[in-house]
């Protein structure tokens, strides 16, 4: 060997010392203390100058690796000297690691592709880790990259290496945090998951083991990862390896192995000692994806081994343990017999049966603790089959309840601990089904009268039963008595119970019944700390007396402290699965130990207090009740102020939000209001200005042979001119004939000139007046003859207008065309202000509408919707006129046809001129095609 390193260290040529390490290698596995101690110098220097030879490191590489590893070693050596091979490779690791530079070189090498220098290397740092493991994981840990470049081993396409980069992997996460945290956010989780999917779930092989022991490593107590794992949606990934088929004979070993691994996987996820709100989020997603639903499959299936049943029920406990809904879908579960029972009371059946595996029997017990935990509803429902009312009197199907006393009462003092302890679960922190439960009553043997379920319990620890059947029954009393003074009344009340409770304190028995003593101690402890006073024999300062005469204050403290000693309480204390070596072990439920460590002080307190003290206290409890009461009363007030506050606050949030839409809604309408009203006005002014174009063509054209208003006036003034033409007229030729026969009249009565001298007077008179009279009817009637005259002359100048529009008429298409295009504009412009009216009242309606429903939800926006609704009254006064305008242009419209008709003029009607326009357009364009 001396000679071999002399050639290592000496030699120039590379091939004398690959030879020489070749040698070395050969001998370090039967000479591993002296290789070690001669060339482990050399072998550094060697992987530090030639790395450029691959083969010359994958000797020095697997030298080193037998000289530290202790796996080939340990086959050969004896048992006696097994601690001194683990010192030895211990030593050769410390002596390697000392220089920080060694394990970073060996990081580098790793990382080389070359199979002959990558999987010695990653043997050789797995075996360095395994010796000592802390130091290196530091080293690694402060290296560049370190982790990051182990975490490549996974990816490689050669699976000797990668399994060997999976055992490398477990080592180095083995209890540090920092890196199970880096190897994770490296993606760990999804490559290990991809393999185990490779290699077949369950059915694979050993890999698939070392997997599973990895992801143990990376997510046992550490928070972070189970939360990345959670929310990576891992868990869903996790359903299908726990599917089995119909046939579950025959599993090979490997497959046991590892659906026990990803069991225990599922309860590292749902650990009673992870943080309350990682675990209820992990039993949420295992509902939801259908991991629960799996293992209750396998729960309920045939042929499983009774190993994996057993875990599978712990896994199963852990996932529903506190979580409500999964609670509840656990009840509701069935198991395939005929008729189907629920999975609770087969379980419970298995736990009552003293021929089932004692594993089993806790599992289930731990199960039916899970299911009870906080689970009011549950509790409720087993309790429920306890009751007269709800049995079930034909016997077809047992129940819970059922079997829970059949197992109090059986002869198999594991099922009367067990089924205690269960019943005792079913009470817990529930004070009202501490007093429902004293309703139920047990008929003992026929004949004698039925005797209840507290007063057969106490009767079964008088007759002095075995020490684990008192254990559990004492637990149950315990836990029905404690915070429910009813049921601590009718304890009392049977007279033998407080005489059987001093008379166990007082003796002085062996070390089996100490523990016996301390839970009477505990009861009738109980007893007096719930004690409402209400039985006059045994009020609170009677009983202290009685144990101050039949026991001593001090023996009785003694005694209670016995509990809180044993060994077993101190072990059923660190975790809630009752995990006990032997049946004889089982002695203690980890809730009671919560009860025992809440009650012993106050117990030990109340014991020593005196009369008025207790009075003291009795009034200090009734204020503090009455302060409870109305703290009680003004929390109930708070939390209606607080739903209130909450449901003004989300009224405030809808009436912000529609306050907004209505804004919205109003500045909108205002926009179209002021759109309207410019439509309004523009329709208005065209409307005046279609108007004017009317009139001014009206005394010049003919529109579609109908005369315009002018004319039928002027023809009707020219008739009314010529009738009183001739009425003026027959009224001038009257008075003429009467002033001929009045001067005939005159000339015949010049005679009497004299003798008729008054009436001469008054003939003359009358002649004046009518000299005057005919004077102004000359005046008159030159007026008029003028008038006429210029009537007469309008009349002609219209007729020549009227017989040179006709010939137009007659001869020209084009103008006829174009006054039907006119009077159709006119007609389509009506028909539009008519419909534009109408969407405008309509609009305004809703609008009107919409602003009311707005100001009786918002009274904010009562002024501008005052505002708006003037705006509106004023459109609408606006468009009344509107309307008015246009009734009134079709009533002359109307007008003007009839009057037209009455002067013998053709009118068409709306129809008629539309076919007559289309018609004129079908000869304009005959016309244009002839041109």
């Amino acid at each position: 060997i001396q000679k071999l390193c002399d050639r290592v260290a000496s030699s120039t040529l590379l091939d004398d010392r690959r030879d020489a390490v070749r040698a070395l290698k050969s001998l370090s596995k039967k000479y591993r203390l002296e290789v070690g101690i001669q060339a482990m110098e050399h072998l550094i220097h060697v992987l530090q100058t030639d790395r450029s030879d691959s083969e010359i490191i994958g000797y020095a590489l697997d030298t080193l690796y037998n000289v530290i590893s202790n796996d080939l070693e340990e086959e050969e050596q004896e048992e006696n000297s097994a601690k001194q091979v683990d010192d030895l490779g211990s030593q050769f690791t410390e002596i390697f690691i000392k220089q920080q530079e060694n394990v970073t070189l060996l990081l580098t090498l790793v990382e080389e592709f070359d199979f002959h220098v990558r999987w010695p290397g990653v043997k050789l740092l797995t075996s360095l880790l395994k010796q000592q493991g802390p130091q290196v994981q530091q080293i690694i840990l402060v290296s560049p990259m370190g982790v990051s470049r182990l975490m490549d081993l996974l990816a490689d396409s050669r699976e000797v290496i990668r399994n060997d980069g999976v055992l490398l992997l477990q080592q180095l996460t083995k209890s540090n945090a920092a890196i199970q945290k880096i190897v994770a956010f490296e993606n760990a989780f999804e490559r290990l998951l991809d393999i185990i999917t490779e290699e077949g779930n369950s059915d694979g092989g050993i890999v698939v083991e070392d997997c599973l022991l990895l992801l143990q490593n990376l997510l046992k107590n550490n928070n972070s990862n189970q939360n990345f794992f959670k929310e990576g949606s891992y868990i869903q990934r996790m359903k299908p390896w726990f599917e089995v088929g119909d046939d579950n004979c025959g599993w090979s070993a490997q497959k046991v192995t590892n659906l026990h691994l990803m069991l225990q996987l599922v309860r590292v996820l749902v650990s009673p000692t992870n943080p309350p709100g990682a675990t209820s989020s992990c039993q949420k997603a295992m509902f939801h994806c259908g991991l629960l639903q799996q293992l209750c499959t396998i729960l309920m299936a045939t042929g499983v081994p009774a190993d994996i049943l057993t875990e599978t029920i712990n896994t199963v406990s852990e996932v529903i343990r506190g979580c409500q809904t999964n609670q509840d879908y656990f009840a509701s579960v069935n198991a395939p017999s005929n008729p189907p029972r629920p999975a609770i009371v087969v379980l419970l059946m298995s736990m009552v049966n003293e021929r089932q595996p004692f594993v089993l029997r806790c599992a289930v017990l731990y199960c039916f603790q899970c299911f009870l935990y906080k689970n009011q509803k549950g509790q409720g429902e087993i309790v429920s089959t306890l009751l007269p009312s709800t049995i079930d009197a034909t016997g077809n199907s047992v129940s819970a309840g059922q079997l829970l006393c059949g197992g109090l009462f059986s002869t198999d003092s594991l099922s009367n601990w067990c089924a205690a302890v269960a019943l005792a679960h079913a009470l817990q922190e529930n004070a009202t089904l501490k007093e429902q439960l004293l309703r139920v009553q047990l008929a003992t043997s026929i004949g004698n009268p039925p005797v209840s379920l507290l007063q057969q319990c106490t009767n079964i620890l008088s007759q002095g039963s075995k020490v684990q059947t008192r254990v559990g029954l004492l637990m149950l009393l315990c836990t029905w008595l404690s915070n429910c003074s009813i049921a601590v009344t009718h304890f009392l009340h049977n007279p033998a119970n407080v005489p059987f409770l001093t008379g166990q304190i007082a003796e002085n028995l062996g070390e089996e019944e100490q523990l016996v003593q301390g839970l009477c101690a505990l009861l009738l402890g109980i007893s007096i700390y719930y004690n409402d006073n209400s039985l006059e024999n045994y009020r609170k300062e009677k009983l202290k007396q009685l144990i101050e005469k039949r026991i001593g204050r001090e023996n009785f403290i003694e005694k209670l402290g016995f509990i809180s000693k044993h060994e077993l309480y101190s072990r059923a204390a660190q975790k809630p699965q009752p995990s006990f070596s032997s049946p004889d072990h089982m002695m203690f439920d980890h809730e009671f130990t919560k009860l025992v460590k809440e009650l012993e002080g106050v117990i030990s307190k109340a014991i020593y207090k005196s009369s008025e003290e207790d009075k003291k206290e009795e009034e200090v409890k009734k204020t503090l009740e009455q302060h409870d009461n109305i703290v009680t009363h003004y929390k109930k007030v708070i939390r209606e102020q607080d739903q209130e506050l909450e449901e003004l606050k989300q009224r405030i949030n809808t009436l912000t939000s529609q306050n907004e839409q209505l804004q919205a809604t109003v500045t909108q309408q205002v926009s179209q209001i002021q759109q309207h009203k410019d439509q309004y006005n523009l329709l208005k002014v065209q409307l005046g200005k279609d108007t004017q174009h009317h009139n001014s063509h009206g005394d010049t054209l003919q529109m579609n042979g109908i005369q315009t208003e002018e004319v039928s006036k002027l023809r009707e003034e020219l008739e009314e001119w010529k009738n009183k033409h001739e009425l003026l007229q027959g009224q001038l030729k009257e008075k003429d004939s009467v002033i001929e026969k009045l001067n005939s009249s005159q000339l015949e009565m010049g005679a009497t000139e004299q003798s008729l001298q008054t009436s001469r007077f008054g003939g003359l008179e009358h002649s004046n007046e009518l000299q005057k009279e005919l004077e102004m009817l000359r005046t008159q009637i030159q007026l008029q003859s003028v008038e006429i005259s210029k009537l007469q002359m309008e009349n002609q100048k219209l007729q020549v207008m009227n017989t040179t529009a006709d010939p137009m008429l007659g001869d020209s298409g084009a103008t006829a065309a174009t006054s039907s295009e006119l009077e159709g504009q006119l007609e389509q412009e009506i028909r539009e202000l008519k419909s534009q009216v109408k969407a405008l009242s309509e609009e305004k309606e809703s609008l009107k509408q919409q602003l009311d429903s707005s100001t009786s939800t918002v009274a904010i926006l009562q002024d501008k919707n005052t505002k708006l609704q003037r705006e509106l009254a004023e459109s609408k006064k606006e468009q009344d006129d509107l309307l008015v305008l246009l009734a009134d242009q079709d009533q002359t419209i109307s007008a003007q046809k009839m009057k037209l008709k009455d002067f013998g003029v053709a009118v068409e009607d709306e129809d008629d001129t539309e076919s007559g326009d289309q018609g004129d357009e079908d000869e304009d364009g005959d016309e244009d095609e002839q041109d």
